[in-house]
């Protein structure tokens, strides 16, 4: 095992090239855990109807594997937070990568929808793991408005993998089976779980809390009582019901409604990945400045504005393809000003179980993302018109949450 990392106050004073080159490859690794959550669905997305056909299935069916993935995601981060607590950071995130990979043949292998779902489950729950965990690493290292600066860094950088995953992903199809995609992911989970070697405990052994499990699960309950945890989950969650509708509902409004070559939406959901990443990078920069609450507030504004707009061109038809696609882009791009300083207000209130934290934020975040897709899912017409409509609702409810957690701690 590797000694433990220094702790916030040592974080960024390694001396040397040297220092400066592992801190970079550790942010690297981190960057890599947290890019799990998206790059799992995002290179399959231009597979959704070619899947429906070969599993013969509809098509609302296939965006249950996005539903169920997000049922594992949310619940199993839960799980993961106390342990990493308990046993620190490393093992944990190991043991969700086997997961991970696991859940990922299934998937590749998988005759049936059914079977599909099921194995979806069982890679979110391993790929959970490194995305809780590499938030509340984060945390061990950073306090709060410099945590919120390194996790909009790691978004900018992480976001690589979604800009690439459904490109890469329509390549595949257009020389392979879709099965070939998982089988990639069987693969990614494999080489991360060797770089994860290389990354030093960030949690020692006099900081880890001996709770057990079932302690460690009840306090959730005092989490949940607090209203900053509450809100700024809500927040990121009620936010995260749009984007999660824009990941289900996309793939037949573009190539199904609109007639974009499977190949080409990858291009399409690649500008709302850069949208994301120029507003993390915004968000890095100016949040020292300006203080990352007011920078939520802002992002709050900006989801509900735009959320409503991709609901009039959804329901309109007005500008067409273009209209629905910048609209969605816009609204992605507030990710950007939300998600990273929701998480860092919420753990900024418990730095001493930042794990079980980060994972309360996951799941809340998640949890309420499933309803996203799930609509998207059962509302589906062949027409964008349930995208459209479920992401105003993300937006307006976010931006609602935002001003009721500042009322709230007023």
């Amino acid at each position: 095992m590797s000694p433990s990392l220094p702790l916030a106050a040592n974080a960024e004073t390694t001396p040397g090239c040297a220092g400066e080159r592992h801190r970079l490859w550790i942010m690297a690794v981190l960057s890599t855990l947290m890019g799990f959550g998206s790059i799992s669905t995002d290179l399959y997305l231009p597979a959704l109807p070619t899947m429906a056909r070969a599993l013969a299935t509809s098509s609302g069916a296939v965006e249950w594997t996005i539903g169920s993935y997000l049922l594992g995601f949310s619940f199993g981060q839960l799980l993961w937070g106390p342990l990493g607590d308990r046993y620190g950071r490393r093992l944990p995130v190991g043991v969700g990568l086997v997961l991970f990979s696991l859940g990922s043949a299934g998937c590749a292998l998988a005759p049936g929808a059914w079977v599909m779902i099921g194995a979806r489950v069982v890679q979110a729950i391993g790929a959970c793991a490194g995305v809780v965990l590499a938030r509340a690493m984060v945390r061990d290292l950073y306090p709060r408005d410099r945590a919120a600066q390194m996790l909009s860094t790691l978004i900018t950088v992480m976001a690589i993998a979604p800009l690439l995953g459904p490109l890469v992903g329509g390549q595949i199809l257009a020389i392979a089976s879709w099965r070939v995609i998982f089988w990639l992911l069987v693969a990614v989970g494999l080489v991360t779980l060797a770089a994860l070697f290389t990354v030093p405990e960030t949690l020692p052994a006099e900081r880890r809390l001996e709770h057990s499990l079932g302690q460690a699960l009840i306090g959730y309950g005092t989490l949940l009582r607090d209203p900053n945890v509450i809100g700024y989950s809500g927040a990121g969650g009620l936010f995260y019901v749009g984007i999660y509708a824009y990941i289900a509902g996309t793939p037949f409004a573009y190539i199904s409604y609109y007639g974009v070559p499977a190949q080409r939406y990858g291009l399409l959901f690649g500008a709302s990945i850069a949208g994301i990443m120029a507003a993390n990078a915004i968000n890095a920069r100016l949040v020292a400045r300006l203080g990352s609450d007011r920078l939520l507030g802002l992002g709050g504004v900006g989801a509900a504005v735009t959320g409503l707009l991709s609901a009039v061109a959804a329901m309109t038809g007005w500008g067409g393809l273009a209209g629905l696609a910048i609209s969605l882009l816009a609204y992605c791009a507030m990710s950007g000003l939300i998600v990273a300083n929701s998480i860092a207000g919420a753990l900024s209130r418990h730095a001493s179980r930042a794990g079980a934290v980060s994972a309360l934020v996951g799941a809340l975040q998640y949890g309420v993302g499933i309803v996203g897709s799930g609509l998207v899912g059962a509302f589906a017409d062949g027409t964008p018109r349930p995208l459209g409509a479920v992401v105003a609702l993300g937006g307006v409810g976010c931006l609602a949450c935002i001003r009721l957690r500042a009322a709230w701690t007023r």
